[in-house]
């Protein structure tokens, strides 16, 4: 209760903050209320209805003394107190702790591993997937480099996912996809099996990441491939190279614009973000007793999903029960919806789980 109250009150802080001309006036505070805003509405919006209920319902008990209403009262109670205790169910999960990268933009990182061609081949189908099911959120996807092949495939593509909620969208993806299919270049129908791995990167804000320009080389060449004329006949591709020649080396290539200084600003973004995720690499490395009660770590090891094309399953190897397997044809389609919803409902299960755990050994 006491939690719920201090959201409330931050809530009514930041409604009023929105009504001043000071905020209006800077676009970055006015975003970081907006967002916060939209965070904590769903929350004050539940204890607005159970204010209200919980009225309702004192005033249905207190005609239960009267004969004539006793019967319609007794069952106006009952559905109040129902939908009483849905509602302490929903705030109790509104205040499970969320990811505070969940609202930032993505960089998003697609490389083959075994398999070869096929394995190149699975990188654009990712990315094609990833692609509808951002734009089907209202999600922006921008390449911002790609190493194509001959054959139609890649085998690394770099994109940029913007939109609120970014990251909420696409941290679950983090790790190796395994496809079960059988190659357009085999002649024999034998089921090859390859591996792309897939990074999903929340981009760092400037305070979170002090990226020292000294340590990092920029060069500048011609773009290559897809891009227009304009592109291929200007020096606009920008190579950033953090601690180069070092064990700690970085290096970033964007060559998605025209622009060179857009291309430099895009590079020392992705490269910041490379930062940030092996600092969060590093950490869970620091944590590994927590990682084991985590739910989908991140941890580029494990293969979190199947794609079996010749029985059009996928299959999450996080999830458990029916809720892991999906119908390929939807899902690389674009149709993610339904299998994040599954992972995000499993850890908020977990979550509460180590609350009530928690709750016990306090209690003790």
């Amino acid at each position: 209760m006491s939690r719920l109250d201090e959201l409330a009150a931050e809530f009514g802080k930041v409604e009023r903050a929105l009504g001043d001309p000071a905020a209006l006036a800077d676009p970055r505070e006015y975003a970081r209320l907006t967002r916060r805003h939209r965070e904590l509405l769903p929350l004050v919006t539940l204890l607005r209805e159970r204010d209200g209920l919980e009225a309702d319902l004192t005033g249905a008990r207190e005609l239960l003394t009267d004969p004539d209403m006793r019967e319609l009262a007794a069952g106006e109670v009952q559905a109040l107190e129902a939908r009483l205790a849905e509602i302490e169910s929903d705030l109790v999960v509104l205040l499970l702790p969320t990811d505070p990268d969940d609202t930032k933009d993505v960089i998003l990182e697609l490389r083959a591993g075994a398999g070869g061609a096929e394995a190149g081949l699975f990188v654009m189908d990712l990315l094609r997937m990833y692609t509808r099911y951002a734009e089907g959120l209202g999600l922006k996807v921008t390449v911002l480099d790609a190493s194509e092949s001959d054959l139609g495939g890649a085998s690394k593509v770099v994109a940029e996912i913007t939109g609120d909620g970014a990251f909420r969208a696409f941290r679950w993806e983090r790790g190796v996809h395994r496809v079960q299919r059988v190659p357009a270049t085999e002649s024999q129908g034998r089921i090859h099996t390859s591996t792309v791995t897939v990074a999903v990167l929340p981009v760092a804000d400037t305070e979170e990441v002090q990226l020292d320009l000294s340590e990092v080389r920029i060069d500048v060449f011609r773009s290559q491939g897809a891009g227009g004329q304009g592109v291929n006949t200007t020096d606009s591709a920008v190579r950033a190279v953090y601690r180069a020649g070092t064990p700690d080396e970085i290096m970033v290539v964007c060559q998605d614009g025209r622009s060179q200084i857009k291309n430099r600003e895009k590079a020392l973004q992705v490269l910041a973000a490379r930062l940030a995720e092996r600092e969060r690499i590093a950490r869970e490395e620091r944590e590994r007793s927590d990682r084991a009660a985590q739910v989908g770590s991140g941890d580029r090891s494990e293969k979190i999903r199947t794609y079996n094309y010749p029985q059009n399953r996928v299959t999450d190897h996080r999830l458990e029960g029916e809720g892991k397997n999906h119908p390929l044809d939807s899902v690389i389609a674009g149709a993610l919806g339904p299998v994040v919803a599954n992972l995000a409902r499993a850890q908020r299960e977990l979550q509460l789980l180590q609350m009530g755990e928690e709750g016990q050994h306090g209690a003790a």
